[in-house]
């Protein structure tokens, strides 16, 4: 069973040669062996007392051959800011919420039990999300502690999807749920070995996830092959009243992303490599060669370069976004929560990490919570100068132009440069000059990230970006892409990276 895909387990329970029951108590097993005992990689943050019981409803209704779905019986974490309806709790990683419950399960949660997926628990993050301090630690939170990277312990497991990336990459799961902003799927799968699909802002409803900015949150899925990201991603996406965004996805919708892989989807492909986006580590650079000269062995016409506009003019312009709107969505998000809440606002919560600086700010501060409470209005001018300076430079003028320009399917670059050292003094050291999540992070367009290579035993990811909606297609050459390289390597749980 061991790094098992979503197809294996599927085929494996409809053989009759394992039950839910039983994969679902491997994993358990699994958890307390390697995450809470063992190399203590701590991705999971809480354990969904009624699991066991779930699947064995499952697998009754299969006896009966009742089949929800792909993921019927199929045991999966979810990120702790996304809401899980009672016994689990929702705290975003935060002391605070700690004790609190929520009265129901997120728009995608009830999407996945809909498909008879198993909620095995709730995986730890960085707290809040990654925003909430200057200096903050990627995979630390107040509640759940640090996650640790399963490839090498002492390196980063990367926020804020952290607990999610690094339980896939060990097999404490079948799969899992992150969220992200920008970078927050990204980093933590290409930092674990895992792939990671951060999808087009409106494709997953965000009702129901602990907010930071809503023209650029969404969830998204994390797991060991394309394929199972694909499976989760039909799954996870739709329609939901409740969230106005998903209403703007092009009809009709994809529920079965499976279709999108074929072998040979490298064929006749345009690739535009963004050398703007690639940085100077040329360790990094000769895995994006190997890489290339793969794809164009599979068929694939390489545009190099095709450097993305504006890459670097995003910064101060998406900051502010991200405040204004962090102040508006918190406020709204926690007031929702009820009386029984323990905080109902930004301020409140800002009060309580200060009473509670022992715990809470051990390692970090709360700067950027305060610079949101200074924030105006979403109806300032401010505001809507500075988003929409972030769409038209991020989108018309950005990665539209660039795929309109070249005729491009996606654009490539690496994911990143190898995980850092954890500096619980100095916090996160994220080893790159270039910024590699942002410009479809704020355009709110669709990237993936693959397994490419290895530097010193520590995983490398290689990136496809495409304009809005346009997931399938990234599906199809990440497939196809991942069929040549094989890069993906079961973590050895290294105290260190290889010397």
């Amino acid at each position: 069973m061991e790094q098992a895909t979503i197809a294996d387990l599927s085929a494996a329970m409809a053989h009759g040669e394992l039950t839910s029951e039983a994969i679902t108590r491997h994993y358990l097993t699994r958890i307390e062996r390697i995450d809470q005992a063992g190399p203590k990689i701590n991705a999971v943050i809480e354990l969904n007392p009624e699991a066991l019981e779930e699947a064995k409803a499952l697998d009754k209704e299969r006896s009966h051959d009742q089949i929800r779905g792909p993921l019927h019986g199929v045991p999966i974490l979810i990120k702790d800011n996304i809401e899980t309806r009672y016994p689990m709790h929702t705290t975003a990683g935060s002391i605070v919420l700690k004790d609190f419950r929520v009265r129901r399960d997120a728009h995608l949660v009830k999407r996945l039990r809909r498909s008879g997926a198993v909620i095995l628990g709730k995986a730890n993050l960085s707290e809040w999300a990654n925003f909430r301090g200057h200096r903050s630690v990627s995979g630390w939170s107040s509640l759940g502690g640090l996650t640790r990277n399963p490839h090498a312990l002492d390196r980063t497991a990367c926020g804020s999807s952290s607990g999610s990336a690094a339980g896939v990459a060990a097999d404490l799961c079948a799969a899992a749920v992150g969220t992200e902003t920008d970078g927050s799927i990204i980093c933590p799968s290409h930092s674990c070995g895992v792939v990671g699909l951060k999808p087009t802002v409106g494709l997953i409803s965000r009702r129901g996830i602990v907010p930071i900015a809503h023209s650029q949150d969404t969830a998204g899925p994390i797991g060991r092959t394309v394929a199972d990201v694909a499976i989760m991603l039909g799954v996870m996406a739709g329609t939901d009243p409740e969230d106005g965004v998903t209403k703007t996805r092009p009809r009709p919708w994809i529920h079965d992303y499976s279709r999108f892989l074929i072998d040979d989807g490298l064929r006749g492909a345009r690739l535009g490599v963004a050398r703007n986006l690639v940085g100077n580590d040329p360790r990094v650079t000769e895995i994006l060669e190997s890489s290339l000269d793969l794809m164009r062995k599979a068929g694939a016409e390489i545009v190099d370069p095709a450097d993305l506009p504006n890459a670097d003019a995003l910064g101060d312009d998406e900051i502010a976004v991200l405040l204004t709107e962090f102040k508006a969505d918190m406020n709204q998000y926690l007031a929702s929560l009820g009386s029984n809440a323990p905080v109902h606002s930004l301020e409140d919560l800002i009060t309580f990490n200060r009473d509670h600086r022992e715990q809470v700010l051990t390692y970090f501060g709360q700067e950027l919570f305060i610079e949101a409470l200074a924030k105006a209005s979403l109806k300032s001018k401010p505001y809507r100068q500075a988003l929409a300076s972030c769409q038209r430079l991020a989108q018309k003028e950005g990665i539209d132009a660039l795929i309109s320009r070249h005729k491009l399917d996606a654009i490539i670059m690496p994911s990143g440069g190898p995980a850092w050292l954890i500096d619980l003094v100095n916090g996160d050291s994220y080893n790159s000059e270039v910024d590699r999540t942002g410009p479809a992070a704020v355009a709110g367009y669709p990237h993936i990230t693959v397994p490419a290579g290895f530097i010193r035993g520590l995983p490398i990811g290689l990136s496809f970006v495409a304009g809005a909606w346009q997931e399938g297609t990234l599906l199809k050459l990440a497939y196809a892409f991942e069929r040549l390289s094989h890069e993906r390597r079961p973590p050895q749980f290294r105290k260190s990276a290889v010397i």
